[in-house]
C-alpha cells in the first residue's frame, strides 16, 4: 500500500524542532511507516543541539540542518563538513529551512513564539503546514488563518487535542458544531489547593502523569496556561467563538476531545497518550495508515473520570481566555510574558504560583494594539519580553 501528496510525489517534509519532543517523535513516525508511505525529509531544523541534529541529518540526509545559536550553528558545520548537507544559523537559517527546502509539507515543532516567522513564510511558499507550534495562532490566529487560505495551502494540527476535534469533525460539518469539548489531563497538581502549590519543586512540575513532553509545554500542562492556550488555538482553527469551547478534565488522557454537533451528538477521538499519533494522522491525511502504538484495552482501562477544571487555583486558564477576549497584541503579550515568567521558573528565580502572577502583572500593565499587524505582534513579543526582565 502506497501513499503519495496531493502533487503525486513522494511526501518531503521539513521539520522545525527536530531535536525537540515532537520533532524527534515525528522522525520515529517516518521509521513507522517505511515500507507504507514514503516520506523523505528534505530538511532539519533546531535551537543549539548541534550533536543530536548531527545525528538526525546523517541518517534522514536532508538537503539543510540548521541552528538558531549561531555557535552551535558554526560546530554543526565541522560535525557535518563531510557530507553535502547544508547548515544554516539564525532566524534567516530557519527560515530557509522552512521555505526553500523543496518541503511540500512543514512540521512545525518549535516551541514558543520562535515558531511564528518560519512557519508564515513557509505558508508563503505554498508549503502546508503541520501544525504543533500552538503560540502561532495564539499570537497571530487571525493573520496566520488568512495566509492559509491566501495561500490555498492545508493546514493539519498536531497537538493531540486539535487533532482530535479535526478528526471528529469528518463526522460532521463545522456549520453542525454547537460546541468543542477540549479535555484536559489536569497535570501533576490535580486537586492541590493553591496553599499547597506554593512550596512545589521544579523536578515536581516536570512530572506529567500522562505525556512525555518538553520542559516549557510541561510546565504550561501544570499551571493550564497550556489548556488556555489550546482553546484560542481552537477559535481559530475551527471558527468557533471562545465561549463555544469547554474545558473538561479527563485524569485518563484516552479522549482527547470531543465535539458536540447540534443534534447533541458527540463524536470523540480517543487513543492511549502518545503524540505519535496526531503527527502520524497529519503524515498520512486523509488516509489512515497502520502503526506500531499500543492499542487502547478498555477491560483494563476500567473507567474514564470527567472533571471541572479549578479555575480559582490554576489562574492561567482565564488569563489565556482574557487575553483572547480581549483580542489584538494582548494574546501576545500573555504569550510572551508566560514564556518568560516559565524561564524564570526553571531557572529557580521564581516560585510556581508566581507564574500566573508575573503573566496578571503584564497584561494589567501593557497596552495591547488593534488589528495588529504581523510586524506589530513581533515587536510587542520583543518590547513585553524585555520589560519583563524588569520584573
Amino acid at each position: 500500500m502506497s501513499m503519495i501528496n496531493k502533487s503525486g510525489a513522494p511526501l518531503k517534509v521539513a521539520i522545525l524542532g527536530s531535536t525537540g519532543s515532537i520533532g524527534t517523535q515525528a522522525l520515529e513516525v517516518v521509521d513507522d511507516l517505511r515500507g507504507i508511505k514514503d516520506i523523505g525529509i528534505t530538511a532539519l531544523a533546531a535551537g543549539r543541539n548541534a550533536k543530536l541534529i548531527e545525528k538526525q541529518a546523517r541518517k534522514y540526509k536532508p538537503k539543510i540542518a540548521a541552528l538558531n545559536d549561531e555557535k552551535a550553528a558554526a560546530e554543526l558545520k565541522v560535525r557535518l563538513a563531510d557530507t553535502d548537507v547544508r547548515v544554516l544559523a539564525g532566524d534567516e537559517g530557519l527560515i530557509e529551512a522552512a521555505a526553500e527546502s523543496g518541503a511540500d509539507m512543514v512540521l512545525s515543532a518549535i516551541v514558543g513564539f520562535a515558531g511564528l516567522v518560519p512557519t508564515i513564510e513557509a505558508i508563503r511558499r505554498g508549503k502546508d503546514i503541520a501544525l504543533a507550534n500552538k503560540e502561532t495562532l495564539v499570537t497571530a490566529g487571525g493573520l496566520f488563518m488568512d495566509e492559509i487560505r491566501e495561500h490555498g495551502v492545508r493546514l493539519l494540527p498536531v497537538d493531540s487535542e486539535h487533532s482530535a476535534i479535526f478528526q471528529s469533525l469528518r463526522g460532521g460539518a463545522r456549520s453542525e458544531i454547537k460546541k468543542i469539548l477540549l479535555t484536559a489531563s489536569g497535570g501533576p497538581f490535580f486537586g492541590m489547593t493553591a496553599d499547597e502549590l506554593q512550596n512545589v519543586k521544579k523536578a515536581d512540575a516536570l512530572k506529567h502523569p500522562n505525556w512525555d513532553m518538553g520542559a516549557k509545554v510541561t510546565i504550561d500542562s501544570a499551571t493550564m496556561m497550556n489548556k488556555g492556550l489550546e482553546v484560542l488555538e481552537a477559535k481559530w482553527l475551527f471558527g468557533v467563538g471562545i465561549d463555544d469551547i469547554e474545558v473538561v478534565i479527563h485524569r485518563e488522557s484516552i479522549i482527547h476531545s470531543m465535539v458536540e454537533f447540534v443534534d447533541r451528538s458527540i463524536i470523540a477521538q480517543l487513543s492511549l497518550p502518545s503524540m505519535k499519533h496526531p503527527i502520524q494522522y497529519a503524515f498520512t491525511y486523509p488516509e489512515r495508515l497502520p502503526s506500531p502504538d499500543r492499542e487502547v484495552s478498555f477491560k483494563d482501562l476500567g473507567r474514564m473520570t470527567f472533571f471541572e477544571p479549578d479555575r480559582k487555583t490554576f489562574r492561567c486558564l482565564d488569563l489565556a481566555i482574557r487575553a483572547g477576549a480581549e483580542g489584538g497584541t494582548m494574546p501576545t503579550i500573555m504569550n510572551a510574558a508566560n514564556e518568560a515568567a516559565v524561564a524564570k521558573f526553571l531557572r529557580g528565580d521564581i516560585g510556581f504560583t508566581e507564574i500566573a502572577d508575573f503573566v496578571e502583572k503584564a497584561m494589567d500593565m501593557i497596552e495591547p494594539k488593534d488589528e495588529p499587524s504581523i510586524e506589530d505582534i513581533i515587536e510587542t513579543n520583543r518590547e513585553v519580553r524585555m520589560i519583563c526582565q524588569r520584573f
